[in-house]
């Protein structure tokens, strides 16, 4: 690993101020870790905000979820307030990695990191979420920009990600063996606004959402109803894992199984 410098702020506008020049903000450290002992990161500061306690936590009431950016994966996966409140976040926190990944992997860091096959992306983007800076707030339809790419301005901090609370919603991957990253993730969510259908693991440009199936489900919410539509090759990826035709199919089966888990 590259030399770097260690901080470990007390407060979000401690950790604000450290970050200029090449510094980065540790959270999970699941990806930037990784990376620098890789060489392929070289941050001059690594500015810790993990144990800052206004990052942490999980709030709930009848309209909301409120999850710190701090708060690992695992406590979302387990929280009974998200197990009532939208059981289909509980379960996509429950699917990421191993249990050594979701113990120390937060929200806030996979959002930020914006993997193109990292489940929270699709849990964000299908239900409506926004996210809160330490600046001002973001809807997820104007977060995730492209591969690796957010609306994140320099010095901005991830403090915390607000769920409405849909009708019912449901999330189901198909996941690679080894790494369990989605070869093809699917978020469906019956919100007071509408139908909405994230995709992860499958576009070019990252997470999208499926407008087909979403147009075909506000008609009819039913697996059913997805059983003939056709999802566009042209924006999805091929690689080793499968071509853009065999994810755009998947695509498909994988939402029919998300609706029907759909509560």
């Amino acid at each position: 690993m590259y030399a770097t410098t260690y901080h470990r702020p007390s407060s979000v506008e401690e950790a604000a101020r450290l970050l200029s020049g090449e510094a980065k903000i540790l959270a999970g450290g699941q990806t930037l870790l990784p990376a620098m002992k890789l060489h392929l990161a070289g941050p001059s500061d690594l500015v810790d905000i993990r144990r800052i306690g206004a990052l942490k936590g999980i709030k709930a009431d009848r309209s909301a979820v409120t999850i710190g950016a701090a708060t690992t994966h695992f406590e979302v996966a387990s929280s009974p307030d998200i197990r009532k409140a939208i059981p289909a976040l509980a379960t996509l926190a429950g699917w990421i990695g191993d249990p050594a990944v979701r113990h120390v992997g937060t929200i806030g860091g996979s959002i930020a990191n914006n993997d193109p096959a990292a489940d929270y992306p699709a849990g964000l983007l299908g239900l409506g979420a926004t996210v809160v800076t330490n600046q001002r707030e973001i809807a997820a339809d104007d977060f995730f920009t492209g591969l690796f790419s957010t609306a994140l301005e320099d010095g901005e901090i991830i403090t915390a990600v607000r769920f409405p609370v849909p009708k019912r919603a449901g999330y189901e991957k198909l996941r690679h063996p080894a790494s369990r990253f989605a070869l093809v993730g699917v978020m469906v969510a019956e919100t007071a606004g509408g139908v909405r259908v994230a995709v992860t693991g499958s576009g070019s440009d990252g997470v999208f959402r499926a407008t087909e199936l979403e147009a075909a489900l506000a008609k009819s919410f039913t697996a059913s109803a997805l059983a003939g539509i056709t999802i566009a090759t042209d924006r999805l990826m091929s690689d080793i894992h499968g071509d853009a035709a065999y994810r755009a199919n998947a695509i498909r089966v994988i939402a029919q199984r998300a609706v029907g888990s759909a509560k």
